[in-house]
């Protein structure tokens, strides 16, 4: 039987066209399975992998066919369910589950949460059936809350770029991929682009092409697209030349990881948009969920950064594009400072100025 809970694009909306859902759980005969969309073969492809154990979950996350920092939290939560349900070691799968991606913090977050409902029901005497259902449950809470979150955070953020820029059309430019293949909604940087389409607010949506892996050509411009959104594609590098034409109204962006001081750590290629956008006199804009902020993480320079294989830079879509031999440098994400970060948009509220003491009284106000 499938989960008939809330799925990513839960909100219902018919605007464009109607996508796989990035990760749903479901219990055919055979035995319960997470679903997910290969995000490695879009936009060329819409297949699905089929994950039997949490193994076959980390490998995807390692591969990249499910990404995006809130949707990381939800396969975590997810993948420690799956193994409960299916009589794994719940605690290896846990622990496999949450390394598999070292700076989103989502991930660990959320299996951090599905095996704390797995061990309070165990204790209470649940049983194994028990304590998997118990996780399951705090797994599809948690995807439910995450659309919830995306809904307020796109109110938010839009409200916030009105303020920006009262009475005109928003010109926004986003890095990587917020949409709904990141998010238990409509996402988070994108779902604020998206609100200012719905409402005829948004002129143009600048897509970075993100190398070294294009997830913005591969992925947000195929969301874009089917969402009939005005956008336009641009090289990385062309970033520049676009702002000096006073082209950018706000940049706004995702996070895997929201450090207690305000650091952002977001997709590599983040921290030049936001010193061009500072320069430039721009607003840069983070949007993300609470479950990104880790307040143990005291301030950037303690947030690790992902390095990917070297390949990733040294070949294009499989085909070399360097001599043999290449040595390449390969970090998944950078870290913005907090004082270049104009506002960051959770689904608690707005904070600007980004501050340490404006993180803590964001986490108070739980």
């Amino acid at each position: 039987m499938a989960d008939h809970g809330v799925r990513p694009g839960g909100s219902g909306r018919t605007d464009g066209i109607p996508m796989i859902p990035a990760l749903r759980w479901e219990e055919p005969p055979e035995g319960p399975v997470v679903v997910l969309l290969d995000q490695t073969r879009l936009p060329a492809e819409e297949s699905e992998l089929t994950c039997t154990d949490a193994a076959a979950l980390v490998g995807a996350i390692r591969s990249l066919a499910v990404r995006g920092a809130p949707l990381l939290g939800i396969a975590g939560a997810y993948g420690v369910a799956l193994a409960a349900a299916r009589g794994f070691d719940v605690e290896q799968a846990a622990g496999a589950l949450a390394g598999a991606r070292p700076t989103a913090a989502n991930l660990e977050a959320g299996v951090r949460r599905a095996k704390a409902a797995y061990d309070a029901a165990l204790a209470a005497g649940g049983g194994p059936d028990g304590a998997a259902k118990a996780a399951l449950e705090a797994a599809r809470a948690l995807h439910r809350e995450d659309a919830r979150a995306s809904e307020r955070m796109a109110e938010l953020g839009l409200t916030l770029l009105d303020e920006l820029r009262p009475g005109g059309g928003h010109r926004i430019l986003t890095h990587c991929n917020t949409g709904e293949l990141v998010s238990g909604g409509e996402g988070t940087a994108f779902a604020v682009a998206l609100a200012a389409h719905r409402v005829g607010r948004l002129r143009r949506l600048w897509v970075d092409e993100t190398r070294p892996l294009l997830q913005g050509a591969r992925l947000t411009a195929w969301e874009a697209a089917r969402q009939r959104m005005a956008y336009t594609l641009l090289a990385d590098n062309a970033a520049g030349s676009l702002f000096a034409a006073g082209e950018v109204d706000a940049v706004v962006v995702g996070a895997d990881r929201i450090a207690a001081d305000g650091s952002v750590a977001n997709k590599v290629g983040t921290y030049p948009l936001a010193v061009l956008a500072r320069y430039h006199h721009v607003p840069f804009v983070v949007v993300a969920p609470w479950t990104t902020v880790d307040v143990h993480t005291p301030d950037g320079a303690s947030v690790e950064v992902e390095q990917r294989a070297g390949r990733e830079v040294t070949e294009v879509a499989g085909v070399v594009v360097a001599p043999l031999g290449t040595q390449a440098y390969n970090p998944a994400f950078d870290v913005t400072p907090p004082e270049l970060v104009t506002a960051i948009v959770t689904e608690r509220g707005v904070l600007s100025p980004v501050t340490a003491e404006g993180i803590a009284a964001l986490q108070g106000g739980a």
